[in-house]
């Protein structure tokens, strides 16, 4: 190399220091991590060896009932279940999001108001008003108002079962809160891509499709897959109304046998296999719409 490319390079670039205290700080960190790791596995391995040996837990009643077919329909009621209610939310949410976000007021407040009751108020009591909405309206009828036209009418006993009561507390429930994810998720993208798109002609219908929410799902993806996990264990409330779902499927054997320890480790089982995948899922789902996004270097 040159003299005077060395005196340039000398110049130009920083030299290099030492770490402070001569490596000690560079030397610590793998020994720390080696004490964590060793604290880690002592813990385990005592955890994983009383699990074992302990008799109370019942492991082989535990596989007995594992792949009971009164489990298994529960399971698939929990499944069917989360599928339907997160439909509903993300559906509500995104019209509320978008009524959110609108220059129309009236729309704006009915947003509002119906975030302001959905999400100040437990989902349990939601579920269970709406089992006993009989009480109120013992009978229902659609007609035309104030001529006394009834095309078909009902009683709400009927038409309210545990199947409805959970659709309609979980996924009303859930809209509200899939709003916000995507109401943020809206406003993350900057207005000059409204501009953008207003200057080369599109419809607003046309620029929330095509420009905004595209850029907006890489914000809305992660909160949603939390939410469709949460739901996945929320389920289980829907045993208040007598929904034979995974817990309340476990409930009614342990009730029998009186193995309770044991049917919940079953149901526990199941919990974690569903959200295993649903996380594995979700990985793969913001994988792909993080596609050209690097993360910013501090």
């Amino acid at each position: 190399m040159p003299a005077s490319t060395a005196f340039v390079r000398h110049a130009l670039l920083p030299p290099k220091r030492p770490p402070a205290g001569g490596g000690r700080a560079a030397r610590k960190v793998p020994r720390l991590q080696i004490l964590a790791w060793a604290v880690f596995a002592v813990f385990a391995l005592a955890t994983l060896q009383d699990v074992a040996t302990n008799q109370r837990f019942q492991w082989a009643v535990v596989g007995q009932y594992l792949f009971d077919p009164t489990v298994i329909r529960g399971f698939l009621t929990t499944l069917w279940l989360t599928v339907v209610t997160m439909a509903i939310g993300v559906v509500l949410g995104i019209i509320l999001a978008v009524m959110r976000v609108s220059s129309v007021l009236p729309f704006r407040a009915f947003s509002a108001a119906y975030l302001w009751f959905f999400r100040g108020t437990p989902v349990l009591v939601q579920l269970i008003f709406w089992y006993n909405l009989a009480a109120l309206y013992p009978r229902y009828a659609f007609g035309i108002p104030f001529t006394g036209l009834t095309f078909f009418e009902g009683s709400f006993n009927d038409l309210i079962t545990p199947y409805t009561a959970a659709i309609l507390g979980l996924g009303l429930n859930e809209g509200a809160y899939m709003a916000e994810i995507v109401r943020a998720g809206l406003e993350s993208v900057g207005r000059g891509q409204r501009e953008a798109a207003a200057a080369m002609g599109l419809s607003p219908a046309r620029t929330m499709r095509l420009v905004i929410l595209p850029q907006a799902m890489r914000f809305i993806v992660p909160p949603t897959g939390n939410q469709t996990i949460g739901m996945l264990k929320n389920t289980s409330i829907v045993s208040m109304v007598a929904l034979s779902d995974l817990l309340y499927s476990v409930q009614t054997i342990y009730s029998r046998t009186f193995q309770t320890i044991p049917l919940l480790l079953v149901a526990c089982a199941w919990y974690l296999l569903a959200t295993t995948v649903l996380s594995a899922v979700q990985s793969r789902i913001e994988a792909h719409y993080n596609r050209g996004h690097t993360p910013r270097e501090t």
